[in-house]
């Protein structure tokens, strides 16, 4: 009987780890989130998890930030808001945008997970927004609609709250656009 011998190939698994823990810190949140799980869902080894990532609270901040920074790198901060917004209102709910606010939600109550969403992304995001207005409170106007953005995905992706949770995507966002325009100057 001669045992079948699997190709190697790193950047693979990585991606695997990577989608396998995306998809159970949004479905468990960081705490209740094991390596053993993620390795097991990926059809990886836990030693692996650990050359590539180094510990579970890396591997979280990869996952994190994920998409929130090839976002903020693909958009120019004028259209950042519709963007992210779209993201989040995706009707499927399957999306990686959808991932990263159940997962954002589900892991703000663990200290490391929210330092680290912080690092990775909240500021990030936040900083951007802040350059659509000359005021002097722009950080804080841009926190306020970070707040407002986060509080949309909580009561449409994770409550499901009607209106909010069938209502049109693009409709929520020329909603928010025009209202933030108040806020930021400069949002399209």
């Amino acid at each position: 009987m001669t045992r079948e011998t699997r190709k190697r190939d790193a950047a693979a698994t990585k991606a695997a780890l990577l989608d396998a823990a995306s998809e159970l810190f949004a479905e468990r949140g960081f705490d209740r989130t094991t390596v053993r799980d993620i390795a097991e869902r990926a059809g990886a080894n836990q030693a692996l998890l650990f050359r590539y990532f180094g510990t579970k609270e890396q591997l979280f901040e990869e996952v994190v930030a994920r998409n929130g920074q090839q976002q903020l790198a693909e958009t120019s901060p004028e259209k950042l808001l519709g963007a992210a917004l779209r993201s989040i209102l995706d009707p499927s709910g399957t999306g990686q945008a959808h991932r990263a606010m159940a997962t954002y939600l589900r892991s703000a109550a663990s200290d490391s997970a929210s330092t680290a969403i912080r690092r990775q992304i909240s500021d990030e995001y936040a900083k951007t927004l802040a350059t659509l207005t000359d005021a002097p409170d722009a950080e804080l106007r841009a926190d306020l609609v970070m707040a407002w953005v986060l509080g949309i995905g909580l009561v449409r992706g994770i409550a499901t709250r009607e209106p909010l949770a069938s209502a049109d995507p693009e409709h929520i966002c020329r909603l928010v656009v025009e209202a933030t325009k108040t806020l930021l100057e400069r949002t399209e």
